[in-house]
């Protein structure tokens, strides 16, 4: 599922090439994209129609468009390989096309060399989909009310953070991945930030200075940001953004995917390890386990 530096990809191509138009009409070709909106396909298709998108929202690794005089958001979920796509009103239609969202740019001009283009929802696994929800008075769709703030976000307050991680009895990489706790972060950047803050993802929290609370969220902060600055992390064609481009940063992994390749830090094979149902990536030099009390 894309993390938050591909799902930033994705809202600032949305918000380039979508917010500000007027939908004009809706076509869902496949009931399940829409699964999660319970008026179904065609209470869906009129919802959105005659509306104007506002700007492109997301927090932590969900997406969505506001409508503007409206209470509404259009809440967007990637699944495993979902796909947001700007594409020439006349292209053809890809595989695995399951919503196309039409504009009227007589109404509201769309953006320098938008004219003639839809947005269409992709999704070859059919796990991701569009849905409309109400809007709380924060602006967020009612369903993610409880997500916490990104790492990223202006507004996210670091000491509340080090407070609430303090109080867990958990993991870390178990706390990193807690969206009620910190949002945006998946398996991938977690493996990568622990690796840069020299932590094993078994490390109990309850011991975490606010040094090193600090220091990690710096790492996370850094990898994220060097994620994005090459769009993100793609290990297949399922993950592009608006233009159906690729990211590039799967070529400066440290940890992720490189099990039995040597640690750019010291030399010892990097390993892999089952971990709730996914893998982690850990150097077992750097990242020494924590000691298990009897």
């Amino acid at each position: 599922m894309p993390e938050l530096p591909e799902v930033e990809v994705v809202r600032r191509g949305l918000a380039r090439w979508v917010s500000g138009r007027t939908v004009t009409s809706v076509e869902v070709r496949h009931p399940r994209a829409v699964r999660r909106h319970l008026a179904g396909p065609e209470g869906f298709a009129k919802a959105l129609a005659g509306h104007r998108v506002g700007p492109a929202m997301r927090r932590g690794k969900y997406l969505w468009l506001p409508l503007d005089d409206s209470p509404f958001s259009v809440l967007a979920h990637l699944g495993m390989s979902g796909q947001l796509l700007v594409q020439p009103e006349d292209a053809p239609d890809e595989k695995h096309l399951r919503i196309r969202i039409r504009f009227d740019d007589t109404r509201t001009p769309a953006p320098a060399g938008a004219e003639g283009t839809e947005l269409r929802f992709v999704d070859q696994r059919t796990f991701g989909g569009l849905s409309l929800h109400e809007n709380t008075p924060d602006g967020l769709p009612d369903v993610i009310a409880h997500i916490a703030r990104d790492p990223l976000d202006a507004l996210f307050d670091d000491a509340a953070f080090h407070t609430a991680l303090r109080a867990r009895r958990t993991t870390i990489k178990r706390a990193l991945l807690d969206q009620s706790l910190i949002s945006g972060v998946g398996n991938i950047y977690a493996d990568e930030a622990l690796w840069r803050a020299k932590l094993h993802y078994e490390r109990p929290v309850a011991g975490f200075t606010r040094p090193r609370t600090a220091e990690l969220l710096g790492h996370i902060r850094d990898v994220m940001n060097e994620a994005l600055a090459v769009g993100g992390t793609s290990f297949d064609s399922l993950y592009v953004n608006v233009n159906g481009e690729s990211g590039y940063f799967d070529r400066s992994l440290d940890a992720y995917g490189r099990e039995g390749e040597p640690c750019r830090r010291c030399g010892t094979p990097m390993r892999r390890r089952a971990w709730m149902n996914r893998s982690s990536y850990f150097c077992p030099r750097c990242q020494r386990p924590p000691r298990v009390t009897p």
